[in-house]
């Protein structure tokens, strides 16, 4: 029996043994899930921390509870640990690090190096690699696959090595890792059936493609949809502001076209890692090929320049309520960067944050998912969100949407509310107070 049909009996029969190389917002739900489908799976992390949580039953991710991890390991089918020379007896290796943007936005391979390193100095005759973490096409045949061949071992005769983009929406109650559509492309067609066949046990539809590069560029294809179209409605949103006209209810009017438009809502800006990040990997790989994005590029402008926006309004909101922004309390409601997550990630909330401190505009926040505030030089806890505290702010912004906030009792106490993410309109929820974006 071959190698290939060695590995592909392990998987049919649960056997195979699964390292998931980052345990964050991408790899820890990986690993988990794969280990519910009755897999081994061990979780490697460079973070003490976060292992010493998990080998606790604690979880540090919203979307996964305390119990969900209590349980897999009662099971004994997850084992977090900070030991890489598991990687020797893994059979398969999923790649799960952070791809950062570096200065004079460079995309940061360094985690994807380093785990590469790792594995080349522990790799295993006959082993799947998978590189999930978001990076620009050509990640995967010129940075991952010469490392790991430095062991000696030759792709598609020693080991096996794909790329398959996460799509992980984090805070989405809807889609998870299981009934979103799986992504392969390998380095060989071999690569790509034993990625498709690992993935097909715990995705219920996986997609074949020709190519690592492929599956690489269709994830910053996504992503480029998105910042371009919420650039677009951003823009869109400041000019309907100057014509007094509710650029929410355009929206609403809009998306009743049954074709040809998709709705996409005005905000603080982007956040997380995949937005903000994704097309301009795209961008830095265009201009190696003698190439200039234009479109993401601007895009990418408008939405920098949204968190300025934001605080633009706070001030007229408050000069119109005849109060002078340099000595008013202003309260803001939700740092995260999306509903109900705890993830700060490129938050465009702290923007925020940093221009008012700049400008000396007095600020408090209120998260019920952050506990506290110590990030890019910003420090402070939250406020109790209470009726008695709201009264006494001249102006609550609403820069998160998150569903565990008493909306009803902000209106009614609040003296003004500039709703960035239309609430209360959602809600429909009235007041004289409450002012859009």
């Amino acid at each position: 029996m071959n190698k290939s049909s060695s590995i592909k009996n392990r998987i049919n029969k649960k056997e195979a043994i699964i390292t998931v190389m980052g345990l964050g917002y991408v790899g820890l739900p990986i690993a988990l899930e794969f280990a519910k489908k009755g897999f081994i799976v061990n979780g490697l992390d460079s973070s003490k921390k976060r292992i010493n949580k998990l080998k606790n039953g604690e979880s540090y991710i919203h979307d996964v509870p305390d119990k969900e991890i209590a349980r897999i390991l009662t099971k004994k089918r997850f084992y977090p640990t900070l030991d890489s020379n598991i990687l020797s007896n893994s059979d398969v290796v999923i790649i799960c690090v952070p791809t950062p943007l570096g200065k004079k936005n460079k995309p940061d391979m360094s985690y994807v190096i380093a785990a590469s390193r790792t594995l080349r100095d522990n790799i295993k005759k006959g082993q799947i690699i998978v590189l999930e973490s978001t990076t620009y096409p050509g990640t995967t045949r010129e940075v991952v696959q010469p490392i790991i061949e430095e062991s000696g071992f030759e792709v598609g005769k020693d080991f096996f090595l794909s790329f398959s983009p996460e799509r992980i929406d984090p805070g989405n109650p809807k889609y998870n890792f299981t009934n979103i559509p799986k992504l392969v492309g390998g380095i060989t067609e071999e690569g790509t059936e034993l990625a498709k066949l690992l993935y097909s046990k715990v995705v219920k539809e996986v997609i074949a493609l020709s190519a690592p590069e492929a599956a690489e560029v269709t994830k910053l294809l996504e992503n480029t949809f998105r910042i371009v179209n919420i650039g677009l409605i951003n823009e869109f949103a400041v000019l309907c502001d100057k014509l007094g006209i509710d650029v929410w209810e355009v929206v609403e009017a809009a998306k009743t076209k049954p074709f040809g438009f998709m709705p996409f809502y005005p905000g603080p800006g982007v956040g997380g890692h995949c937005i903000p990040a994704d097309p301009i990997y795209l961008s830095w790989r265009a201009k190696k090929v003698g190439f200039k994005t234009k479109m993401i590029d601007l895009a990418a402008k408008i939405n920098r320049e949204a968190p300025g926006h934001v605080v633009k309004r706070i001030e007229d909101t408050l000069s119109a309520n005849r109060k002078n922004p340099k000595s008013a309390r202003v309260l803001l409601v939700g740092v995260a960067y999306k509903k109900d997550v705890n993830d700060l990630r490129e938050s465009p909330t702290l923007d925020v944050i940093s221009t008012l401190k700049r400008k000396g505009i007095k600020w408090s926040y209120y998260d019920p998912y952050i506990p506290f505030l110590d990030i890019h030089g910003i420090k402070a806890k939250p406020v109790k969100l209470t009726a008695q505290a709201v009264k006494k702010y001249d102006l609550v912004v609403i820069l998160t949407d998150h569903s565990d906030v008493n909306y009803k009792m902000l209106a009614k106490n609040s003296k003004s509310i500039l709703d960035v993410r239309n609430v209360f309109g959602k809600k429909k929820i009235k007041g004289k107070n409450i002012v859009k974006l």
